[in-house]
């Protein structure tokens, strides 16, 4: 029996209040998040980790009872895939671990324990859909790094990306559905769905960053998939931080225009895969609290597709697909991004 490590990339999050600032601290030291020269690089990581622990992350994780929730969900995503791998595992032994960017466990503890559990193979599945420099990029520089460190060279494949991946498009639609229909129940009206990712500077999509294009696709496969007839929806883009022009319209921009129209608003967080802070407080609490301060029609916010089982079956397909292979490629195992996108990650590879 092969020992496969599938390795869970996800970003990380605080375990108490005094890990708020070093885990921003390490976030926005991160080059691909920040992208100046290490210096300069670490005194505005500095500035920005001291000013946020103190006001705008110090409140959300306040919410939170001062801890993030993304390592607990993450771990019970791990462990419904390692199930659903070994019940049916074709000669393989499967094992998740979950690999945390920014703060523990951390990309250095994993190796190792990839290392001592003794992998034969490694498949290194992000729990980001969609490919972006500032996350499926960042842990892939750093899980390459550690691993040259501990010389562990067992064969390794990555899926970089699965926007349109059949269960996590199903897993959405079936969440969203539910939401929706209650909503219109409630309320009497046709609700707007809003489909709100993480947002980015402009200039980094502007650099070749597929992760804008990508979180379109997910989102009309989503819509294609729900087939509501005259469906009212939109994208749009949340958590921005910093004074740089951001992908747009904001989410809130996107609750104003539904309060102004008139409708209800059903939000989904498409490029999330687990409820954290930006699911659990700044949409749940925050948007809902100024949405309905300003007398919106009905405010209503779909669960991320956490441990579904849709959900989970995708990836473990694609785990069982990337198995034995030593190859970085999409869901799809081909290209799928336009080739003005010179940062997807699977022409970044063919470049090395």
């Amino acid at each position: 029996m092969e020992k496969v490590a599938v390795v869970m990339f996800n970003l990380g999050g605080p375990d108490s209040k005094e890990a708020i600032r070093p885990f921003l601290l390490n976030f926005f030291t991160d080059k691909n998040i920040i992208p100046l020269p290490y210096p300069l690089r670490y005194l505005i990581a500095q500035y920005i980790a001291f000013t946020r622990s103190k006001k705008e992350a110090g409140d959300s994780y306040k919410e939170l009872n001062n801890k993030s929730p993304l390592l607990e969900n993450s771990n019970k995503q791990a462990v419904a895939l390692e199930k659903c791998l070994n019940e049916n595992s074709e000669g393989h032994t499967y094992k998740s671990f979950v690999c945390m960017r920014y703060w523990h466990p951390m990309t250095s503890e994993i190796v190792k324990e990839v290392k001592k559990w003794g992998a034969n193979r490694v498949v290194l599945m992000p729990l980001y859909p969609q490919f972006s420099t500032t996350t499926t990029k960042s842990s892939l520089e750093q899980w390459r790094n550690e691993c040259s460190k501990e010389s562990l060279n067992a064969t390794t494949s990555m899926i970089c990306c699965y926007p349109e991946q059949g269960g996590y498009v199903k897993a959405s639609a079936k969440n969203i559905r539910d939401v929706y229909q209650q909503a219109e129940a409630q309320t009497g009206l046709k609700p707007r769905i809003l489909l709100s990712a993480h947002g980015l500077p402009e200039d980094i999509i502007k650099k070749g960053d597929p992760y804008q294009w990508q979180c379109e696709q997910s989102a009309k496969a989503i819509v294609n998939e729900l087939n509501i007839d005259n469906l009212d929806w939109q994208i749009c883009y949340q958590s921005r931080v910093g004074p740089k022009r951001w992908l747009g319209p904001s989410t809130e921009e996107a609750i104003d225009k539904a309060i102004h129209d008139g409708v209800p608003v059903v939000i989904y967080p498409h490029a999330f895969t687990q409820e954290h802070v930006e699911t659990l407080v700044e949409i749940e609490i925050e948007y809902r609290e100024a949405a309905e301060l300003n007398g919106i029609k009905g405010f209503y916010r779909v669960p991320t597709v956490g441990e579904g089982k849709d959900f989970i079956e995708g990836l473990s397909h694609l785990v069982r697909n990337f198995t034995g292979f030593n190859l970085t490629a999409s869901n799809t195992g081909v290209r799928i991004c336009p080739q003005e996108f010179n940062k997807c990650c699977m022409e970044q590879e063919a470049n090395l």
